[in-house]
């Protein structure tokens, strides 16, 4: 089969979360771009609160702005009509086609099945006519049978557009023959149809260790492993998972500096922490080394404290105060070290937060390390943003870009502001060593970055080089570029492009202890 030839769907989906469906489908959409192929992602329901704004003027999450990108499209909201923003444990915003639409419960969400069913349904078939290739992510796992009613996004999508499904499970976390012959198991024989073969991540070692079990599970369910990718490495940009900002973990691959010191960054790991990837353009840089922490201790020996977005903010402000966090920002403050706040984190240090939207609070106090009061409203902001830099970096001002995605508005503010919008209005505060900003995606405009890290390191007393020529847009793009080797080189690509040509093979069995169980 020629590439030129293939057109069609394949859904993703994972034994577990963080399974490796986004990598593996970017991969695929980096790989077939890469052979001229029209590809397009989709994920047809998304809970993450890492999202960022498209163009089109609506939010989406992370991982499918990297996927388009992989594809060399622009984000759009078409790549993920449903998006679900967890609040608290037990409610989410429910973001449709890009908007912020109502706040669901796990019981109530099933009430709104139907409709988004048909949202998805239109999206992806609107798609289709459009692209040569759409490759579908599924979520969670499909092997959830307790919320299979209201799957939009797994099973329920593969049946609806009559999708072949590949399933991944990453073995690093241990008996990945067992998940992938379970995830198989468990379902209908009508959802197993379309089950049509494995693929095993993160492998280390000796594949030919691997290779008697991969012959034992095709021959007790039928399905071929179409691939065994390697752990690299050097994957790390854009983690969606919650699983990758564990207070204490380091924050991708920490190269040496090239001063003496190292710059050590503190991120803050809120409980409900959003956009978390904010921290990933600091760890790229060479001698920063960025850490997720969730005890006062560890905001002794950083250099900068991180203070992230959350959707929850007036609750992660009273888990501050709580867990001690906030005493410490307050003596880092008064001692003149530095401290930045992005979006919910900016509002938190300000004075006052009045919210009636998201957590119904109604007024509550900041912690008072910046001069500004913040008022909730309905409507969310979302946008694109760029500028110019003001403070606290020294010299000429530099070009900055980033985006907004927040229901609270400074209303009042005594500081003067970080950054100049294009439209000449100022954004953010600065007091002290204390900055704050509504912007995400800000520390990947490189030369801004750059001079704030020099900024901190002049703060701190530290003999820190920062490097002239970091580029966190060619990170990414070449981790695109190293999934779509791993790809090319690990998987059956022609078996793969066969299933997307054709459809799920027709004679794939189904398990037979399932039909006892039904019985």
């Amino acid at each position: 089969m020629t590439d030129a030839a293939v057109r069609g769907a394949l859904l993703v989906a994972g034994t577990t979360s963080d399974a490796g469906k986004s990598v593996l489908v970017a991969g695929l959409c980096r790989m077939l771009a890469r052979r001229g192929v029209s590809v397009a992602p989709f994920k047809a329901q998304n809970m993450s609160n890492n999202s960022v704004v498209t163009l089109d003027g609506g939010e989406i999450g992370r991982a499918q702005a990297l996927q388009a990108q992989a594809c060399g499209l622009e984000p759009s909201v078409r790549f993920n009509p449903v998006l679900l923003k967890p609040g608290s444990d037990r409610t989410s915003q429910l973001v449709v086609r890009g908007k912020a639409v109502t706040t669901v419960g796990a019981r109530d969400y099933v009430e709104h099945r139907q409709w988004l069913r048909e949202v998805v349904g239109a999206e992806l078939a609107s798609l289709r006519e459009q692209y040569d290739v759409v490759i579908c992510e599924g979520a969670g796992s499909p092997a959830e049978i307790n919320l299979r009613a209201t799957d939009l996004a797994n099973m329920g999508l593969a049946r609806q557009a009559r999708l072949p499904v590949l399933v991944v499970g990453d073995i690093d976390r241990g008996g990945v023959l067992a998940h992938l012959f379970g995830t198989v198991a468990v379902l209908s024989p009508e959802d197993q149809e379309l089950i049509s073969g494995f693929v095993v991540n993160k492998f280390r070692g000796d594949v030919g260790l691997l290779e008697p079990g991969l012959d034992q599970l095709r021959a007790m369910t039928g399905r071929p492993t179409l691939g065994v990718v390697p752990f690299a490495e050097g994957l790390w940009i854009d983690a969606e998972d919650s699983l990758s900002t564990v207070a204490d973990a380091p924050v991708g691959r920490p190269r040496p500096p090239l001063g003496r010191d190292w710059l050590r960054v503190a991120a803050i790991r809120l409980p409900r922490v959003s956009n978390a990837t904010d921290v990933e353009a600091l760890a790229c840089e060479p001698g920063v080394s960025v850490h997720w922490v969730a005890e006062p201790s560890r905001l002794q020996d950083a250099d900068l404290v991180v203070v992230p977005g959350s959707k929850s903010t007036v609750s992660d402000l009273a888990w501050l105060r709580a867990s001690g966090i906030a005493d410490a920002l307050a003596a880092r403050a008064a001692a003149g070290r530095p401290i930045l706040g992005i979006c919910g984190g900016y509002q938190m240090l300000g004075r006052t937060i009045v919210d009636d939207v998201e957590s119904g609070t109604g007024a509550v106090d900041g912690l008072g390390l910046l001069d500004l009061d913040v008022v909730f409203e309905a409507e969310k902001v979302l946008r694109q943003a760029t500028g110019t830099s003001e403070r606290p970096v020294p010299g000429e001002a530099v070009a900055v870009s980033g985006y907004e995605i927040h229901h609270g508005r400074v209303v009042r503010t005594g500081d003067a502001p970080l950054l100049r919008g294009s439209d000449g209005v100022g954004e953010g505060s600065v007091r002290g060593a204390v900055l704050g900003t509504h912007w995400h995606g800000l520390l990947e405009s490189d030369e801004y970055r750059r001079g704030l890290l020099t900024w901190v390191a002049a703060r701190t007393g530290r003999a820190f080089t920062v490097s002239p020529d970091t580029s966190v847009a060619a990170e990414r793009a070449a981790q695109l570029d190293l999934l779509a080797d791993l790809v090319e080189r690990h998987l059956d690509v022609d078996a793969v492009l066969a299933l997307i040509n054709d459809g799920a093979p027709q004679d794939l069995p189904v398990l037979e202890h399932f039909l006892a169980l039904d019985r």
